[in-house]
């Protein structure tokens, strides 16, 4: 583990040149023409170059980043008004209430950062592609794979979209594809590069896309298929879901945490990951987001956190007393999904007093994380709220977090198969099987049959805050459905408008249906 902890240093350090390479450096040389002559000539010179594409998986983490807005309009996660704190232009509220709408600068963002993430691939592509050096061509298929990515989340966020394939001559005014087309392009698309990615797994592939990690993004969208394009997938999704398993080279973590540790690139589990760092690859900023204020003296922060995030309390109650990825109430030190309770400074035993503690919070100034909230906005009180304690938080810590980000793990793929097998079977034992061996690491009861509603809430309490929730909800027709704070929702919203900057950028795109 310490070997491969220190080649995620050594790649950070490889997309943080090739990052600065391409993006900061000003006096660099510049070239007309991309050649073999004056550009890439080695392996290492590659793979620095991927750094500007890699870095755009940085925003995942961060507060307002895309997993934001998936995550709040889940029912997994949620941000409180808590009187002057976290109004955020009512986005957050909307967020939550499914009232969005294209003027969302929130929104604007994700389809921005997301579309130039497209676009700093499209550009080392078509670097590349002018070398016409077949030393390139694996490069050029990850790039392909890694575009897939992102466009996979523009696709499930914002449907029906303009499909970008070229840099420097493409149109600037592309314009808008419809959802199923999108789907039909980009599975063709990676069925053909993820064959050429290479299947060895170690610290040269750290981070990166690789073979396992392709059929692992082919299967979430066979998965999906009849969501984006109305035609179910399910036996290539059971397919893809068994390259992975049947590989070898994944398996559980014997202890559930080990996946969110702050060193945790050792992980058998984790297929792709995002390789953060406190200091030199910054923007998992979630101890900062999600606990309250005072907090920083549980665990010695060199910063004040922002009491904001917390889940709701029907999904924290979603997980029994017994399950060892629910946590323990009142204990900072036995780690589990949630933080509840009484909360402590770092000596386990002096408790945390918020001052400015409202005279209607009934446990009073000593800070307690209550599951009930007294209401969504504008007065949420400053304790309410339990908080997401998933990530370990280490002591002495920085605004962000060190802890890599996994966007693929292998306990999803396991759930994955289950589910494929069991939409193609409800009766199948494989299926079942499969969920059971992901519930007997959490220490709870073997499912005995699989029904819809249990398949997605152990879903839930797997892979929660991992940025598949909003994606499983509508999946399973349960997206649109009222729950706390809440109200049903229309089913136009499953897909997020178009933003209204994007519109008047670009005349060519044509707005979701009911927006």
């Amino acid at each position: 583990m310490k070997k491969l902890h220190n080649l995620k240093y050594l790649f950070i350090a490889v997309l943080i040149l090739g990052f600065n390479q391409s993006c900061t450096n000003l006096d660099e040389e510049l070239f007309d023409t991309v050649t073999g002559d004056n550009f890439f000539k080695t392996d290492e010179e590659f793979i620095a170059a991927l750094g500007a594409a890699y870095t755009r998986l940085y925003s995942i983490g961060n507060h307002g980043g895309y997993m934001s807005s998936n995550e709040v309009a889940s029912d997994e996660a949620m941000i409180p008004q808590r009187g002057q704190d976290w109004f955020d232009g009512g986005v957050w509220l909307r967020q939550h209430q499914h009232t969005y709408n294209l003027e969302e600068g929130q929104l604007n963002g994700s389809w921005g950062d997301l579309y130039g993430s497209v676009s700093t691939c499209n550009r080392l592509i078509a670097q590349f592609e002018q070398l016409a050096n077949p030393a390139t061509d694996p490069f050029i298929a990850e790039l392909k794979v890694l575009r897939g990515y992102f466009y996979w989340q523009l696709l499930d966020m914002f449907g029906n979209i303009p499909v970008i394939t070229s840099f420097a001559d493409a149109d600037p005014n592309p314009p808008t594809v419809p959802r199923k087309d999108v789907y039909n392009f980009l599975v063709q698309d990676l069925e053909k590069e993820v064959a050429k990615l290479p299947k060895t797994i170690d610290g040269t592939t750290y981070g990166r896309m690789q073979y396992y990690a392709g059929k692992t993004l082919l299967a979430k969208l066979y998965l999906n298929a009849e969501i984006y394009s109305g035609t179910p997938e399910w036996a290539k999704a059971e397919a893809a879901c068994d390259e992975v398993i049947n590989s070898g080279v994944y398996s559980l973590e014997s202890d559930y945490f080990t996946n969110f540790n702050t060193n945790n690139s050792g992980s058998s589990e984790n297929i792709l990951s995002v390789p953060y760092d406190e200091v030199f690859a910054e923007g998992f900023n979630l101890p900062m987001m999600t606990l309250h204020y005072t907090s920083q003296a549980t665990w010695n922060f060199t910063d004040q956190p922002w009491n904001g995030w917390c889940t709701m309390k029907e999904f924290y109650n979603s997980y029994d007393d017994s399950d060892k990825r629910k946590g323990v109430w009142g204990s900072q030190k036995v780690r589990g999904n949630f933080l509840a309770g009484p909360q402590y400074a770092s000596d386990g035993v002096t408790r945390l007093i918020d001052d400015g503690a409202e005279a209607a919070d009934p446990d009073g100034k000593p800070v307690t994380f209550t599951p009930e909230l007294n209401e969504l906005f504008p007065n949420a009180l400053r304790q309410a709220g339990v908080r997401i304690g998933k990530f370990e938080f280490k002591n002495g810590g920085r605004t962000s977090l060190s802890n890599d980000f996994p966007i693929f793990r292998y306990a999803d793929v396991l759930l994955m198969k289950a589910e494929a097998q069991w939409r193609q079977n409800a009766s199948s034992a494989t299926a079942l099987a499969l969920v059971n061996q992901v519930r007997a690491r959490a220490g709870v009861p073997d499912f005995t049959e699989l029904t819809a509603d249990n398949l997605l809430a152990e879903r839930g309490r797997e892979m929660f805050y991992e940025n598949h929730r909003r994606t499983d909800l509508i999946r399973f027709g349960q997206y649109n459905k009222a729950w706390e704070f809440k109200p049903a929702s229309q089913p136009f919203r499953n897909i997020y408008p178009i933003p209204r900057a994007q519109l008047d950028a670009n005349p060519n795109l044509a707005q979701n249906p009911g927006y």
